[in-house]
């Protein structure tokens, strides 16, 4: 079997110890005679399980005692009404930067759900090319929070710093998540899909901090409470365990074969900084991110002759460089850099689009 350089937005690359470990396991979990997937997710195993990761997610992030951490399922695009519903029960206003696809979903859905939103700041003026710097953030005088997207999947675009604002901070970060260490204690929730940096599709993690968990509006759907959630352990009905069983072992996998975040975040800033100086330096190749706003999870770019797309493409899956078909809504090419994905992988793709530039450019 030849495994192929994956490039997808998400779902995406997992670490190869990882599967490999599942494969093991798949059948036989540690001598039970039953896969993960069949067991109880009320059994003493699946307890173990879903204990451990969580001990090392808190301990890779260094989470403080007064955040609940919970597994969830509906993806992050549940948590664009799960949190109005759980933050605004005590009346104000959803606050929001909207600096590319996923914000601007995350308020349409607060909206449409007749609460109270405005629009704190955004990156329309650059043609969300920039983030908003600090001095353009305005907070409305009754902001019950400030909800932002710490990096734009589609778009490529990403904060180079964390918004200082009186009112609780609100992130997704679903394609930046444990790609380096994190303040988690400047936040009041994080919200991320696992199908990034996390584990397979079907998992959510959302970190809240205590004095969060009592603001919802009553009735709110009992599977969209974070505080029964987090009484019942996340597991007011049965939870996706063998994502989070997944998750758990990418928690391992990043301390105990990467050597912790600070290690993570150092490949990240290799790869990332080696693909962007390749399309810098290319006559064929562009990409349209202000220097300090861009992603190191996604780097899209464009070939100057949109005519190549198609051969770059299929030139590239041929080669083994899979799924760097850009987004749909902004064409062009991809490439998400996520941790899973190696740095032989962005070397090989460098060398690609070297080779391709110089038969076609």
């Amino acid at each position: 079997m030849t495994r192929h350089y994956n490039f997808c937005a998400g779902p995406a690359a997992l670490p190869a110890p990882v599967l490999e470990r599942a494969r093991e396991e798949l059948l036989d979990y540690q001598g039970r005679g039953l896969s993960v997937m069949e067991m109880s997710h009320r059994s003493p195993e699946f307890v173990a399980i879903a204990e451990q990761a969580e001990a090392d997610l808190r301990e890779l992030l260094a989470i403080p005692d007064n955040y609940r951490v919970l597994f969830l399922q509906g993806g992050a695009s549940l948590q664009f009404s799960m949190v109005p519903m759980n933050l605004l029960g005590q009346g104000g206003s959803a606050n929001f930067l909207y600096t590319g696809i996923w914000g601007k979903k995350a308020l349409a859905e607060a909206e449409r759900l007749g609460f109270p939103v405005h629009l704190a700041g955004t990156s329309e003026p650059s043609g969300h090319a920039e983030v908003p710097r600090p001095g353009q953030i305005a907070l409305s005088a009754d902001a019950a929070y400030l909800h932002y997207t710490a990096n734009e999947t589609i778009g490529g675009l990403e904060f180079d710093y964390i918004p200082e604002v009186e009112a609780p901070l609100v992130c997704d970060m679903s394609s930046s998540i444990l790609s380096g260490p994190l303040d988690v204690s400047r936040f009041g929730l994080i919200y991320a899909g696992a199908q990034k940096n996390i584990g397979p599709a079907g998992l959510t993690l959302v970190i809240v901090r205590d004095d969060l968990l009592d603001r919802a509006r009553a009735p709110i759907p009992s599977l969209f409470d974070y505080r029964g959630l987090a009484e019942a352990g996340s597991m007011v009905n049965t939870p996706p365990t063998f994502s989070w069983y997944l998750a758990g072992l990418v928690f391992q996998w990043l301390k105990h074969d990467i050597g912790g975040l600070a290690a993570m975040d150092a490949i990240n800033a290799r790869k990332a900084a080696k693909l962007y100086a390749a399309i810098d330096a290319s006559d064929l190749y562009s990409n349209p991110i202000a220097a300090r706003s861009r992603s190191r999870m996604n780097v899209p770019f464009v070939l100057a002759d949109a005519r190549l797309d198609t051969l770059f493409l299929d030139e590239a899956d041929a080669a083994g460089l899979l799924n760097l078909k850009g987004h749909r809504s902004v064409g062009g090419m991809r490439a998400s850099l996520y941790n899973a994905v190696p740095e032989a992988g962005v070397d090989a793709l460098i060398d690609f689009m070297a080779d391709f530039e110089r038969r076609h450019g």
